[in-house]
């Protein structure tokens, strides 16, 4: 049974890192959390202000929320980035792996450099902060006034782990990556209480997709491939992050949301309807 009384949040004093998380849904992670009771490190690579205004943010609303710049697609960043938070917070106990990119191309005009980069902060990236977060649950172990679990790991992948997207080669194979990532993480490390989800979103509000969805029109286009017939939010995504790094979620592991509007039963439905 949870030790959490109804009357606390959720996720009570622990500590969470969310990569990636200065805007979109990262920072709709970092703000759900710290609204469930969480410590919220909001990690970004560029953007410092808006990174800065998301703490801010937590800390207006009685959070607690502190800011830290590392590339998560290189090691001696990322290592870093879990010593200060630990150094400053004692451990972690909630990884959401959020941080990724784009850089499209046609297949025949990619460059080999926008391949490794997307690879590198959508897929290794969360290689090697899971790493990082795994080490550090392994040594602390569970802590039950806080969670039932040692920690928890969210993996954030795309629709398009599922669904081909035609020039976004580099970008569907990271999140094609993720998702097999994922389910290795929690089948090996289940037997350590150690939890590993990913929550796969569709088309959601955000400025890296700001052109699907700007106008009437292309919004229009985007809503036929959407069964529940609205574009998703950000706080879409937050929801289901809170819930799967909750002990609401204990006996869920290797799991895969998709929380995209029915997008991923296409074209199984009456477009007409």
């Amino acid at each position: 049974m949870s030790t959490t009384h109804a009357c606390d949040p959720v996720l009570k004093d622990q500590r969470a890192l969310v990569t990636g998380a200065s805007s979109g849904i990262g920072a709709a992670i970092a703000k759900a959390l710290a609204a469930a009771g969480a410590k919220v490190v909001v990690n970004y690579a560029g953007g410092a202000d808006r990174a800065h205004a998301v703490v801010e943010h937590i800390r207006a609303a009685g959070g607690q929320a502190m800011a830290i710049r590392a590339d998560v697609g290189r090691e001696d960043e990322v290592e870093a980035m879990f010593a200060h938070m630990i150094e400053t917070w004692g451990s972690i106990d909630i990884l959401v792996n959020n941080a990724g990119l784009q850089k499209d191309a046609p297949l025949v005009e990619m460059s080999l450099a926008d391949w490794q980069k997307v690879l590198d902060i959508n897929l290794t990236g969360q290689f090697l902060c899971s790493r990082a977060a795994v080490r550090e649950f392994l040594r602390r172990g569970v802590v039950p006034e806080l969670s039932r679990v040692a920690g928890k790991i969210i993996c954030m992948s795309s629709v398009h782990d599922v669904i081909p997207w035609a020039g976004h080669a580099n970008y569907a194979a990271s999140k094609g990556g993720v998702s097999l990532l994922m389910k290795t993480m929690a089948q090996e490390l289940a037997p350590r209480c150690i939890r590993v989800n990913a929550i796969s979103p569709g088309a959601i509000k955000t400025p890296i997709n700001t052109a699907a969805w700007m106008t009437p029109e292309a919004e229009a286009e985007l809503l036929k491939l959407i069964p529940c017939r609205r574009v998703g939010e950000p706080e879409d995504i937050a929801r289901a992050t809170v819930w799967l790094a909750s002990d609401e979620s204990d006996y869920v592991t290797g799991a895969t949301l998709y929380v995209d509007g029915g997008m991923t039963l296409y074209p199984g439905f009456d477009q007409g309807g």
